[in-house]
């Protein structure tokens, strides 16, 4: 019995490569998940590697917390040496976090 041959969008294609690459989950999980053979959503991933071989992969979930943390920490700090700048504090006295 031969199954008739599906066709997929580019948005689903997209969001399962998308799946794979930003979470780096296995390909088999991700294909059994959404339902599709192993080695569709593999030929996917590769032409979207290759497309994108040049690119710096996107950052993970943690990688954007620690970056949102840090950019938090700047700006705070930024704001207190303006302070003690405009308190005539000399750097020499600066207190260390």
């Amino acid at each position: 019995m031969t199954q008739k041959r599906r066709k997929f969008s580019p948005e689903f294609k997209d969001e399962a490569v998308k799946m794979v690459i930003e979470t780096s989950r296995p390909i088999t999980d991700v294909a059994r998940e959404l339902g599709i053979l192993e080695g569709t959503l593999g030929a996917w991933v590769a032409t979207y590697r290759r497309a994108h071989a040049g690119e710096e992969p996107p950052p993970t979930n943690e990688e954007s917390a620690r970056l949102r943390e840090l950019e938090r920490e700047v700006r705070e700090l930024r704001m207190e040496n303006q302070f003690l700048k405009k308190a005539g504090v000399p750097r020499t006295l600066k207190v260390a976090c």
